[in-house]
C-alpha cells in the first residue's frame, strides 16, 4: 500500500494545464495525506522537500507529462528503485501511457492493489570517467550535422565491423519504440534481455541493426570525426563531449525500474 507520494511535473506548465494538475491532486489527495515535490511548486497539499528527504520518503512517483519527463524523473531518482507512474500531458505517451481522463479509476485501482507491476531495463555507459544511465538508449553521434564519424564495435572482446556513420544508437527493449524505431530499428518486448544496436546512415551497403544479449560486454571505440570530440547523448535529453581514440563500456544496470502499472 502506497502511502507518501512524490511528484513530478513537466516544465513550463500553461494555465490550463496547471489547472488540470490541481484538479488531478485533489483526486489524489482523497487517498493520501502526504505529496511530495522537489520543484518549487505551488499547489495545495504538496509539501517542498529536497532530493534525499524525497528518495527516503517516498514511495510511489506520479509523473505528470510526457515520456521526456518521465524519463528524466526515473534516471534523477534512481538510487531507490521507486514505483514510477506516468500521466500523460506531453506530445509522446509510450510511457505515460495514463490519461488524466482515468487518472482517478487508475489511481483508485492502484491505491486497492489492483495492479501488476512492471521492470524495465537500462542500459549504462562508461567512459572518461564518467557513467550515465539510459531507459530508452545511449546514442554517441559525430557532433557535427550530416557529418560522419569512424568508430569499432566490439562484442566481448571481438570486433564485429569498423565504420564510418552519423552515430550509433544502443537502445533497450523499453527504446526499442523511440528514436531507435525513427532510425530503423526493430520493435523489441520489453521482457527480453537484449541490446539494439542500430548504426545512423551509415556509409556501407551491409550495415543493418544488430540485437544481442545485453549480458555480454559491448565496447565502442571512437577513431576520428569531423571535430576533435564525438557526443553522447542519452534518451535525447542532454549532450556529453568525448574525445576520440577513447572508448565506452556498455553495461547491464542490474537495478531494473519499476516502471508502469498493468491495471
Amino acid at each position: 500500500m502506497f502511502k507518501n507520494i512524490g511528484i513530478v511535473l513537466k516544465k513550463s506548465l500553461s494555465s490550463s494545464e496547471s489547472s488540470v494538475v490541481s484538479g488531478l491532486l485533489s483526486v489524489l489527495l482523497k487517498n493520501t495525506k502526504t505529496i511530495y515535490s522537489t520543484d518549487q511548486i505551488d499547489y495545495e497539499g504538496v509539501d517542498i522537500v529536497d532530493h534525499e528527504k524525497f528518495n527516503s520518503s517516498v514511495d510511489l512517483i506520479i509523473v505528470f507529462g510526457g515520456d521526456g519527463t518521465l524519463l528524466g524523473a526515473a534516471r534523477k531518482f534512481i538510487e531507490n528503485e521507486i514505483p514510477i507512474l506516468g500521466i500523460n500531458m506531453g506530445a509522446v505517451g509510450f510511457l505515460t501511457d495514463v490519461n488524466i481522463e482515468n487518472f482517478e479509476s487508475v489511481i483508485n485501482d492502484v491505491f486497492k492493489g489492483n495492479y501488476i507491476l512492471e521492470e524495465r531495463s537500462l542500459v549504462e555507459a562508461q567512459f572518461s570517467s564518467q557513467e550515465v544511465f539510459g531507459l530508452n538508449e545511449v546514442l554517441i553521434h559525430s557532433g557535427s550535422y550530416a557529418q560522419l564519424m569512424r568508430y569499432r564495435l566490439l562484442i566481448d572482446g571481438k570486433t564485429v565491423y569498423e565504420q564510418r556513420s552519423d552515430g550509433l544508437i544502443v537502445a533497450t527493449p523499453t527504446g526499442s519504440t523511440a528514436y531507435a524505431l525513427s532510425a530503423g530499428g526493430s520493435i523489441v518486448h520489453p521482457e527480453l534481455n537484449i541490446w539494439n544496436i542500430i548504426p545512423m546512415m551509415s556509409q556501407s551497403l551491409s550495415s543493418r541493426p544488430l540485437i544481442v544479449s545485453n549480458k555480454k560486454s559491448l565496447e565502442i571505440q571512437l577513431i576520428e570525426g569531423p571535430l576533435d570530440h564525438a557526443m553522447v547523448c542519452v534518451d535525447g535529453q542532454k549532450d556529453i563531449p568525448i574525445e576520440y581514440n577513447n572508448s565506452i563500456l556498455f553495461l547491464e544496470l542490474f537495478r531494473p525500474v519499476p516502471l508502469g502499472f498493468l491495471i
